[in-house]
């Protein structure tokens, strides 16, 4: 497809996610279950954060899009996150994974892997040192934050897509979006994202929401990027800093209209 059809079909999405308000069921962290909830909303769609093993498989069967995010893991919401993810592929609902801190522990990294390998994953959004200690290459994590950059995690993503038939999604100051064979770039944002936690996460949860409404992921992926991106940078003017900044970019979520984000220009194929 051309840029001009991602960043229409972008636009189409978004659009239908306010007018159908779908169910994005989230396993999260603790750290961010109040900011994604709410971009959630201000995009348009209806978040609920189920992580009770007892819960997750009916939560999941209802969903548009299953989102799973080991930020704060532990040995409960592991066994959550695959009976989770279970359900959602024997019911046809997209799973979207954040490999938070992958790299950084032995715990983060197996589950991380055993996500990927057991169960049929979507997307795989994360920054670029966690992608790269998903493969063979090498791959180190300072906690959560990327020691790597989006271009020197690009053969590990290409890597991954083919490995996993998955599309990946490695977001920094311009992101790259793959399916093994096609590469997206998405550009935009500001530098106070990196200044506010959870901005990876809350694009993680975007996803959900983009593909719980658009059927194929790269294109799904790419919109909810080049959304957030947008938004962003229309949020940073005129804040003081990252607590404004916050503020301001729900604001700028729930204000973007389909027809910014169709003449955008954000998505480049190559």
């Amino acid at each position: 497809m051309s840029t001009d059809i991602y960043t229409q079909k972008a636009a189409e999405a978004l659009e239908t996610i306010r007018s159908k308000s779908p169910l994005i069921h989230n396993i999260t962290n603790f750290v961010v279950m109040n900011n994604t909830a709410n971009a959630l909303l201000a995009c348009g769609a209806s978040p609920v954060m189920a992580h009770a093993r007892t819960e997750v498989e009916e939560m999941a069967a209802i969903a548009g899009a299953l989102v799973i995010n080991i930020g704060t893991l532990n040995q409960k919401w592991i066994e959550a996150m695959i009976s989770a993810c279970r359900k959602a592929n024997d019911m046809g609902v997209p799973v979207v994974f954040d490999p938070v801190g992958a790299g950084a522990t032995k715990l983060r990294t197996e589950t991380s892997m055993r996500l990927v390998s057991e169960q049929s994953i979507a997307v795989v959004r994360a920054n670029a040192s966690e992608a790269m200690a998903m493969t063979t290459q090498a791959g180190a994590t300072k906690g959560v934050d990327s020691t790597h950059s989006v271009d020197q995690a690009a053969g590990a993503a290409r890597e991954i897509a083919r490995e996993l038939r998955t599309v990946v999604a490695i977001t920094g100051p311009e992101d790259l979006v793959t399916d093994g064979d096609t590469v997206l770039r998405v550009s935009g944002g500001h530098p106070l994202m990196g200044k506010v936690t959870g901005m990876g996460c809350t694009a993680t949860a975007l996803v959900g929401a983009f593909i719980a409404v658009e059927p194929d992921p790269m294109t799904a992926t790419a919109g909810a990027l080049a959304y957030l991106g947008l938004a962003g940078s229309k949020a940073a003017l005129g804040c003081n800093g990252p607590g404004s900044f916050q503020v301001a970019l729900l604001d700028a979520l729930y204000n973007l209209r389909p027809e910014d984000l169709a003449t955008c220009g954000a998505i480049i194929v190559g």
